[in-house]
Order: C-alpha cells, then structure tokens, then sequence
C-alpha cells in the first residue's frame, strides 16, 4: 500500500478542500409573490412569503 513520504501541509490541504465548496453552486429561482430571487426551500427575504403563505413581516 502506498505511504505519503512527507506530512501534507496545512495549507495544501486548506486549499484543496475549498475546491470542494467552490464547485457547488446553488440554483436560484424565482418567488412566485414578488418575482426577486431567491434559494430554493427557503423563505423570500424581500416578501417574507414561503409557498404562498406569509411567514416573516417585512417592515419597509
């Protein structure tokens, strides 16, 4: 079985890790209440509506 012949750096190691979360992206979609966009499953920031229903007051 092969045996890394050196300790990997912290910084190595650091850096290919972040490649990991930079390669996933999260689609955006539109909220069917104001039309802004938004993450999917979550709830409208600039509304505060999530799947038709009013769950956080936005004060403007």
């Amino acid at each position: 079985m092969a045996v890394p012949k050196q300790k990997r750096s912290r910084s190595r190691t650091h850096h290919k890790r972040a490649k990991i979360y930079r390669a996933i992206s999260v689609p955006l979609e539109r909220c069917p209440n104001c039309g802004e966009y938004k993450m999917p499953h979550r709830i409208c920031l600039h509304c505060g509506y999530y799947k038709g229903k009013q769950v956080l007051e936005i004060s403007e």
